[in-house]
């Protein structure tokens, strides 16, 4: 079964701005990646290349902490402990105190906004025990995600022992988009400044693009000497969220015009586009206790060109029918965007939104005398 639904636009409105998109122009970067939060890849200049990250490290960190507060392993209430090797950092740092506790919620805030080292190395202790066993989840997260040219040494993003953490910005933005899906964060990386330690710490944000950048959210900021200046910087602007990844800029401005440029791209050149309500519509299922099963796409929203939204048209391909039972995520088809000289621009999976349960003996029998008694 297919469906198309042609959607018409403001033509003289799309094609004015199409007109006045201004080129992406020379990062003073070795790399750099733009991406839509939904993990859609916008733009990349040498986005391969292993570089070190410093402190933007912290955006694995912190998405291992998401996750496990996601999970239940911990509160935001929970104490964490600073042992004596976590104090040991030094860098940016809060200047913990072996044995010292604060709540996780502190630790978040420390880690986000002043970018502390010593905070770091103690969430990582307490969610898997030892730095060391915490690096392994980082590094197993990453390949999860598809990260290539990535491996972590440790939480913070300082220099080892003749080691060095390694990943390029396609990683880093990666990293950042499954971050990005666990909104309490931006609670944390949109904070400019704030205090821990009952007001005794006061705490300034690394990331000055949040006072500087229209709809700036964060993410992290990253610098030693080595890995240069480097941030993945995360907005959002008329419901558009994207992530842009600078990595190895020679100077705090440069990470800052690199950053801004890719976002003002991105801003500039796509917009979120949502199909029209009645492109999905309800399967019938047969034999089902459910008449029917919604298909919904994986992706919350898809990424498409300014320039090419004048004309679009949205074509489904799915089953007339289904045969329960329906398994919730069951592969049902797929959904083409096609521009209007019929070049595809995005191909997404359709799942179903939900399951739906094989009718039993008992609801057949009943279904059966419910007719008879209908007179049908």
């Amino acid at each position: 079964m297919k469906k198309i639904v042609c959607l018409t636009f403001c033509l003289g409105l799309l094609l004015q701005s199409a007109l006045a998109l201004p080129e992406m122009g020379t990062l003073s970067a070795k790399s750099a990646a733009l991406y839509a939060a939904n993990g859609q890849m916008l733009y990349e200049y040498n986005a391969e290349e292993e570089l070190q990250p410093a402190s933007v490290t912290k955006i694995m960190t912190m998405l291992l902490a998401m996750e496990a507060l996601e999970r239940g392993d911990v509160t935001l209430d929970t104490m964490i402990t600073g042992s004596e090797y976590a104090c040991s950092m030094g860098g940016t740092q809060i200047w913990l105190e072996p044995g010292e506790q604060m709540p996780l919620d502190d630790m978040l805030k420390a880690i986000a906004v002043g970018s502390a080292n010593d905070c770091a190395v103690a969430v990582a202790e307490h969610l898997a025990g030892t730095e060391a066993a915490f690096v392994e989840k980082m590094n197993a997260r990453a390949a999860e995600l598809g990260c290539q040219n990535t491996t972590f040494i440790n939480a913070n993003g300082l220099d080892g022992m003749g080691q060095k953490t390694l990943t390029s910005a396609r990683d880093l933005a990666l990293i950042s988009c499954e971050l990005l899906k666990h909104p309490k964060i931006l609670d944390y990386t949109g904070i400019w400044m704030d205090s821990i330690r009952g007001g005794k710490f006061a705490l300034a944000n690394t990331n000055k693009m949040l006072k500087s950048y229209q709809g700036l959210t964060g993410l992290k900021t990253g610098y030693i000497s080595e890995a240069g200046f480097c941030i993945s910087a995360s907005a959002e602007r008329d419901g558009l969220s994207i992530v842009a990844v600078v990595m190895a800029a020679p100077t705090k401005e440069d990470r800052m015009a690199a950053a801004t440029a890719l976002l003002n791209y991105g801003f500039a050149n796509f917009a979120a586009y949502t199909p029209p309500a009645d492109v999905l519509q309800p399967i019938p299922v047969t034999l089902g206790r459910a008449d029917s099963v919604m298909p919904a796409m994986d992706q919350g929203e898809l990424i498409v060109e300014k320039a090419k939204m004048a004309e679009m048209s949205a074509e489904v391909t799915l089953p007339e029918t289904l045969a329960a039972p329906v398994e919730r995520g069951q592969h049902l088809g797929e959904l083409t965007v096609r521009d209007a000289g019929g070049e595809t621009l995005l191909t997404v999976p359709l799942y179903a939104s939900e399951a739906v349960e094989a009718k039993g003996l008992r609801d057949l029998f009943t279904a059966f005398f419910d007719s008879l008694t209908n007179g049908e």
